[in-house]
């Protein structure tokens, strides 16, 4: 392990190209004029080990190249002669009034990213006025977050195969104000990362996992990411556990990771306060469907009961647009944000979720939608459509 630690560092630039770096990167970030120029300077930052972790998607990355191409076969179908004088983009989650339908995705490892982590992302939260949602393999603590800011959180969660843990992170989240419990439940196992084991990624001790248990490796021999991480989880957690989840908190809980019908009727059965619509970013079973193609079917499945919200591959204003128009109550920014934190730190991040906001304002006006409550089904034409109007 040590070996590898040493070697991600040595990749490290020295101090002075550390400077000369951040010099540059700052400087083209000044420049940049869309979410997907910020990959190009986040790899320019990071060790490649690094950013692999971040980019990389499962096996042969075809889900994760679909989940942004398919966005790509939505059109719009603007309304004309609308007074768009005003635009109001507020929307509300779960009681909360956020500033744009656009909140942070829970991602691992901020630290990997640049030196304040998920403190620097929680502060461009609250500037945003958003919603950040903390990730269980986080490099800063529950804690440590809640301290940082003012800004509305959930927190994501993995449940161990030692339940206790589970227990401590909800009672610690529940006590440090987040607003919601975040399930994620599409990772029985960990989706093999063919980037991850060629650079026999290493991942630090888990911060929430200090004084609990230990994910360190005694080998050298590879990464430590997919046998400690599949010794950690629990591959028996099942739809009757809801109800212990449900038992040891008082904060709604949103299940993440659906992507069929029949599992939106079944979270709704359990009495999920929300879904999200998600593949994991792509990182855990290829070949499953984009986010977006099967977004209507469990908002169809669903009613509105509880709101839907919708994980993976929006990098454009008009990306959001049609996540709403097909549903979606907002939508979670992950690898973007990642992104900006790597090229720019905390107003890196704040600059990516202006960008979409800033976009998402334009297409409403253009698309002739004064505000949220105003974007529908009928802005917007898929491929269902196409096919329907050719029977």
């Amino acid at each position: 392990m040590t070996n590898h630690l040493q070697a991600a560092n040595d990749m490290m630039p020295t101090s002075v190209s550390i400077c000369c770096l951040t010099f540059h990167l700052c400087s083209m970030a000044d420049e940049i004029v869309n979410v997907n120029e910020f990959q190009v300077l986040a790899r320019q930052a990071l060790p490649k080990m690094y950013y692999d972790f971040y980019a990389g998607g499962a096996e042969d990355e075809h889900t994760l190249k679909k989940n942004v191409q398919e966005f790509q076969r939505i059109i719009l179908l603007p309304r004309v002669l609308v007074d768009v004088s005003s635009i109001a983009l507020s929307t509300n989650i779960l009681g909360y009034t956020i500033s744009a339908p656009i909140m942070i995705a829970p991602t691992s490892m901020h630290k990997l990213a640049h030196p304040e982590g998920e403190l620097a992302t929680a502060r461009a939260a609250a500037a945003c006025n958003t919603i950040m949602m903390l990730s269980f393999t986080a490099s800063c603590s529950v804690e440590e977050v809640a301290a940082s800011c003012d800004a509305v959180r959930f927190f994501q969660l993995y449940v161990c195969k030692r339940r206790d843990i589970a227990v401590n992170l909800v009672q610690r989240a529940e006590k440090s104000g987040y607003k919601a419990i975040v399930l994620t439940a599409d990772r029985p196992r960990r989706g093999r990362k063919e980037a991850d084991i060629k650079n026999k990624m290493i991942l630090p001790q888990l911060k929430n996992l200090e004084g609990l248990m230990s994910i360190e490796v005694f080998s050298d021999k590879g990464s430590n990411i997919k046998p400690n991480t599949n010794e950690i989880f629990d591959p028996s957690l099942c739809w009757r556990d809801i109800a212990w989840l449900k038992s040891i908190t008082s904060l709604p809980i949103l299940i993440k990771g659906i992507l069929t019908r029949e599992d939106a009727i079944k979270a709704m059965e359990v009495g999920a306060a929300g879904i999200i619509v998600s593949n994991h970013g792509a990182r855990q079973l290829d070949y499953t469907p984009a986010t977006i193609s099967v977004l209507e079917e469990v908002v169809q499945a669903v009613g509105r009961r509880v709101p839907v919200l919708l994980d993976g591959g929006v990098r454009r204003g008009t990306d959001v647009f049609k996540a709403l128009a097909l549903g979606a109550q907002a939508v979670l920014v992950g690898r973007p944000v990642i992104y900006g934190l790597a090229a720019k730190g905390e107003a890196g991040v704040r600059k990516v979720m202006q960008m979409l906001k800033d976009e998402l304002e334009l297409t409403m006006a253009l698309a002739g939608c004064p505000s949220v409550e105003d974007i529908s089904r009928s802005h917007v034409r898929t491929d269902r459509d196409r096919l329907q109007s050719m029977l």
